[in-house]
């Protein structure tokens, strides 16, 4: 394997949670809740540090947690009319599992807003504050990710594999002497 393209299979990327799910967390103990938010940052996290690289291809919408997909991919494109949003506030529960890895791509001011209000945005901010890397039009979805997939085909694997392991640590561990060490190997 050498990438992994992430698409929604119907009109959207991710549609959100399954909304009597999330009321049924908030009649849950605190130990299940935990558990749920648990599984919730495993996925996101593994995700995120998958070996090889990820790509989403994001259209239709794109709500709560599939933004934090988004986020953990390396590498996003948006269809131009695609919809995101951080919805959980407004269903009584907080996004909790998503929250630092969002302050790390998109910062604390951009996420604070989102975060706080619910508010939708398109395909253009989520650009502007770095959820995705790219907009195209909906029928070049296809094309777009066409070409990343084939940068990435031409690239050596363990050269990459190994590159995505470094900027991993190198935002765990920036300009540390060990880091520093490592990479001069």
């Amino acid at each position: 394997m050498r990438c992994v393209v992430l698409r929604g299979a119907g009109r959207h990327f991710q549609a959100g949670a399954d909304l009597s799910f999330l009321h049924h967390l908030r009649t849950v103990s605190p130990e299940e809740n935990f558990d749920f938010s648990r599984r919730t940052v495993a996925a996101i996290e593994g995700l995120r540090h998958f070996p090889r690289p990820t790509l989403a291809l994001i259209h239709g919408g794109c709500f709560g947690g599939g933004v934090g997909i988004a986020a953990a991919c390396d590498i996003a494109i948006a269809a131009e009319d695609a919809v995101f949003a951080l919805t959980e506030v407004r269903w009584g529960i907080t996004p909790a599992p998503v929250i630092p890895l969002l302050v790390d791509r998109l910062g604390s001011r951009a996420l604070g807003r989102l975060a706080l209000t619910g508010e939708r945005f398109g395909a253009a901010e989520a650009l502007r504050i770095g959820v995705v890397h790219e907009i195209c039009p909906a029928a070049d979805l296809d094309g777009a990710s066409g070409r990343i997939v084939e940068n990435i085909l031409m690239a050596a694997p363990e050269a990459v594999a190994m590159t995505k392991r470094l900027i991993a640590e190198a935002v765990e561990t920036p300009e540390t002497p060990a880091f520093r060490d490592r990479i001069a190997t």
